[in-house]
């Protein structure tokens, strides 16, 4: 009997560590999704090494300007959370879970930064000066929803675990020849 719930618990384990693999690196995307991957994480990463090249205007400073809490820790945070998260979506490496956190990055960028210009200047207004913010919380929602796709680390690097089959399935660890009967120590 304790043998069976020992099995048990090894098939619940390998499953549910197969499914959150799979929810962070399984995709059936095509091989263009590397286009979109390239174009968003350069952007974040370009945006995150500016953070640190011109803190005054990119920085610590527009964090001040707009109100940020904590500027002096929160924008050096954003800019490594953009560096990194933009890399691993070039790389194709945890893509879904970087282009998470750069939707929340955007998310708040656009509550900071456009919706005062909106409530100020208007929608068109507003519309101009967010069109980059949208495009990268529409390119990060995209990756997040089809993965990074063949061309990516993600697809060359993480298996299922051993015992795992592709469907999820523990795959028999018997001693026998076969004939289905229960695993031996």
């Amino acid at each position: 009997m304790k043998e069976r719930w020992v099995q048990t618990a090894m098939f619940t384990s390998s499953r549910v560590q197969t499914m959150s693999v799979r929810l962070v690196s399984e995709s059936r995307a095509p091989e263009a999704v590397v286009l979109v991957r390239l174009a968003v994480g350069a952007v974040f990463l370009s945006e995150g090494i500016q953070k640190f090249l011109y803190p005054t205007a990119l920085g610590v400073g527009r964090f001040t300007k707009i109100g940020i809490p904590m500027p002096a820790v929160s924008a050096p945070f954003v800019g490594v959370v953009e560096i990194v998260c933009g890399a691993l979506v070039i790389l194709g490496l945890a893509t879904r879970l970087a282009a998470l956190l750069l939707v929340v990055d955007m998310l708040v960028a656009i509550a900071t930064t456009k919706v005062p210009i909106l409530l100020s200047a208007g929608f068109w207004a507003m519309a101009h000066e967010a069109r980059v913010d949208f495009t990268m919380l529409l390119g990060s929602l995209f990756l997040i929803l089809v993965g990074a796709g063949p061309w990516a680390l993600d697809a060359k690097v993480i298996r299922p675990s051993p015992g795992v089959a592709e469907d999820g399935a523990l795959r028999a660890r018997t001693a026998d020849t076969g004939s289905g009967g229960s695993a031996r120590p």
